[in-house]
């Protein structure tokens, strides 16, 4: 079993022009879990974010929403993890993923940025790349050149039912997440429902 997890930042861009469009996956899921266990968001501008605290097993973790945009990330997670004085392997992030297909969802520890602003800009902060990660499948436009318009617009709605169901697959195995035990959440996370 490894470290129980701490914090789980969900990625996003603030603000209700952003709020259903697919880079805002992340949010989706922290919103979902604060909507599950009774949390309620607060304003935290030391944190340059939204935070709310949730009951686990190992006490409580903490949820945020950074109020930055996505390529300035990091500023809010390495301000909280800071504070907090959190060890890398205690963090999670949830955020979209382009290289996978929408209803698909993936848990993984470390790696790069794949292209992603606000891990790269998560990992510039931290200075570190273990973290855990939630990777949330929104699908891929087909070319390159499409993806920055692609992920700041909506999904469409056969497309977003396959998300939130991926969104709520990820909520139900929570607890197994929050506990530390990635390898038995994997399990019940890795099952494919494309769109």
């Amino acid at each position: 079993m490894e470290s129980p997890i701490q914090l789980i930042a969900g990625l996003g861009n603030p603000g209700s022009r952003y709020a259903k469009t697919r880079h805002n996956a992340g949010f989706w899921f922290v919103d979902e879990l604060a909507r599950l266990h009774g949390g309620s968001w607060r304003k935290e501008t030391r944190f340059f974010g939204f935070v709310c605290e949730i009951p686990t097993s190992n006490g409580t973790l903490r949820l945020l929403k950074p109020d930055t945009f996505m390529n300035e990330s990091g500023r809010s997670v390495g301000a909280l993890v800071r504070y907090f004085n959190l060890e890398v392997e205690q963090v999670l992030i949830a955020h979209d993923e382009i290289d996978l297909p929408c209803g698909v969802v993936r848990l993984k520890r470390g790696g790069g940025h794949g292209g992603h602003n606000g891990l790269r800009d998560i990992i510039a902060n931290l200075a570190e790349k273990g973290f855990v990660r939630l990777r949330i499948g929104v699908g891929h436009p087909g070319h390159s050149d499409q993806v920055i318009g692609y992920v700041l617009n909506r999904a469409s709605a056969t497309e977003q039912k396959a998300v939130d169901a991926a969104v709520l697959r990820a909520t139900e195995n929570f607890n197994d997440i929050a506990d530390g035990k990635l390898a038995v959440a994997m399990n019940g996370l890795h099952r494919d429902n494309p769109c």
